[in-house]
């Protein structure tokens, strides 16, 4: 994994995006410490995973009230 800092980065950002389409990882620092992590697009890392919810969906009674009906009731009882 390459490291760069700032100045660095500002200064040579198209061969850093070069290296990321190369699959390479840079991570960017200030003052020494990490801030930013340069990854390609497609990378596992970036993609976002929400868990099954397939057996909860199939717990949950479907609704016997139609939701206009529904909607209109709440609104009555406000008032």
């Amino acid at each position: 994994m390459k490291t760069v800092s700032v100045r660095e980065a500002r200064e040579q950002i198209g061969s850093l995006l070069n290296a990321v389409c190369a699959g390479e990882n840079v991570v960017i620092t200030r003052r020494g410490k990490p801030v930013a992590k340069l990854t390609h697009i497609g990378s596992e890392d970036n993609q976002i995973r929400f868990p099954d919810r397939t057996k909860f969906r199939e717990q949950i009674s479907p609704s016997i009230e139609i939701s206009e009906k529904l909607i209109r009731n709440m609104r009555d009882e406000r008032g």
